[in-house]
């Protein structure tokens, strides 16, 4: 039988989260506890698809860099003039890197924005594709 402790060790009281966040400066994006902006990564045998979510941001914002191994998204999100009741879109500069482990054709990657989502395609290299061998009989 195990029994876990750690709710009763790890779990911070609320009073511990009024001091910490009165006491805390404000944190910029890259100290939040999330990543920022959210991506999705999938692929398929051909490519592979980066979805970045950066509503009311425009491509002028926003820079893109492409080695053999990552994907770099930068960016920064500047803050509306005006008071704030409450703000929960994060504003400031951002960056993710997005490692990829696979040859890449750098020369077909496409890069599309529409509604707030960046698409980015990335085709695989002849290499990195998988290749169907033919077992003789012997």
């Amino acid at each position: 039988m195990v029994i876990d402790f750690s709710p009763l060790f790890g779990a911070q009281s609320p009073l511990d989260r009024i001091f910490e966040a009165f006491w805390s400066p404000a944190m910029s994006i890259s100290q939040r506890p999330y990543a920022y902006p959210p991506v999705n990564i999938s692929e398929d045998l051909e490519r592979i698809y980066v979805r970045c979510e950066l509503p009311g941001m425009d491509i002028s914002e926003i820079d893109l860099t492409l080695t053999d191994s990552s994907l770099v998204i930068k960016g920064e999100r500047k803050p509306a003039q005006g008071k704030y009741y409450r703000q929960e879109r994060p504003t400031g500069a951002f960056q993710r890197v997005i490692n990829i482990q696979a040859g890449i054709d750098r020369e077909a990657v496409t890069a599309k924005m529409k509604d707030g989502l960046l698409e980015i395609v990335i085709p695989k290299s002849e290499a990195s594709k998988p290749k169907k061998i033919a077992i003789d009989i012997a």
